[in-house]
């Protein structure tokens, strides 16, 4: 349970934006979303080396 300490003259506003921060930090909606149907691990492991290779292509462009 994600808990956000309200300290003494802190705006709303700010508390809300840090509890949202925690609870986009914890990907607990990613969670959520990949529960609601099954990845086989083949597939699961194709898309992660696809990723990979994306992630090191873009870097390569960069330098």
């Amino acid at each position: 349970m994600l808990k956000v300490v309200v300290k003494e003259g802190e705006n709303i506003d700010r508390a809300l934006k840090r509890y949202k921060r925690k609870f986009r930090n914890v990907k607990i909606l990613q969670e959520l979303r990949q529960r609601k149907h099954f990845t086989k691990p083949s597939v699961a492991k194709r898309a992660q080396v696809q990723k990979a290779a994306y992630v090191e292509q873009k870097f390569k462009t960069e330098d």
